[in-house]
């Protein structure tokens, strides 16, 4: 008679081994979080900046038919010019990093995330591009945000409500090189220039940048065409 064989003994992790496996796990995680947030937030500052160029297509349509003046003025704001005429979509007034609550179908309850430079209707009253004598940095457009640490917007809720202007420098703790900016931590924010460009730039340094926080100087000859809230 054949002796037969013990039967196989079965092998279960050891404590070591599971440590290691969950050790690895969270150092993977710990790579890959980052460059998801990284890629998320870089497809905010794209449909941001989609944002902003729309916004900019409509206000040239409106410009053409007015004489080359900028919507809004003491009884219009600039948005309720532009919509629905020049621009079809309400929601394209909405920043993808404005987190305010918002009307789901996109209607004229969803928050206004963008401002209007107030150079471009002193007392109320539109100016013509004309006037502009650097349109190349002369923003017109950018996101409108109140002071605080985190991003928060001033952005009207209703085509109704009166318009909005874009606050420069105005976080806490507050100081000459505030960031305010809506993404990079922060550090840089999107804005639609006069020529109609828009680009990403950062909110505070010496040349380029979005605020302006004095005339121009040696080191920053475009500062006085900015942004001066």
């Amino acid at each position: 008679m054949t002796k037969s064989s013990p039967p196989p003994v079965k092998r279960a992790f050891t404590l070591i081994e599971l440590l290691v496996v969950i050790a690895a796990i969270g150092i993977l995680m710990g790579l890959a979080v980052p460059a998801l947030n990284s890629a998320y937030e870089r497809a905010k500052v794209t449909k941001d900046l989609s944002n902003l160029r729309q916004i900019g297509a409509a206000t040239q349509l409106f410009m053409n038919d007015n004489n080359g003046v900028f919507p809004g003025s003491a009884t219009l704001t600039w948005m309720s010019q532009l919509n629905p005429k020049y621009l079809s979509s309400w929601r394209v007034l909405e920043s993808p990093f404005d987190k305010r609550p918002t009307d789901e179908l996109g209607g004229v309850n969803t928050a206004v995330s963008y401002g209007i430079n107030a150079n471009v209707l002193p007392g109320n009253v539109a100016i013509s591009a004309d006037k502009i004598t650097k349109p190349v940095t002369f923003i017109v457009f950018a996101p409108a945000q109140k002071a605080g640490t985190t991003v928060s917007f001033q952005g009207a809720a209703t085509s109704a409500a009166p318009g909005v202007t874009v606050l420069a420098a105005t976080s806490t703790p507050p100081g000459a090189n505030a960031t305010g900016g809506t993404s990079n931590n922060r550090a840089k924010i999107n804005a639609l220039c006069a020529d109609w460009h828009a680009e990403t730039m950062l909110w505070s340094a010496t040349s380029p940048a979005f605020i302006n926080t004095g005339p121009a100087t040696a080191t920053d000859t475009d500062a006085d065409h900015r942004w001066t809230p």
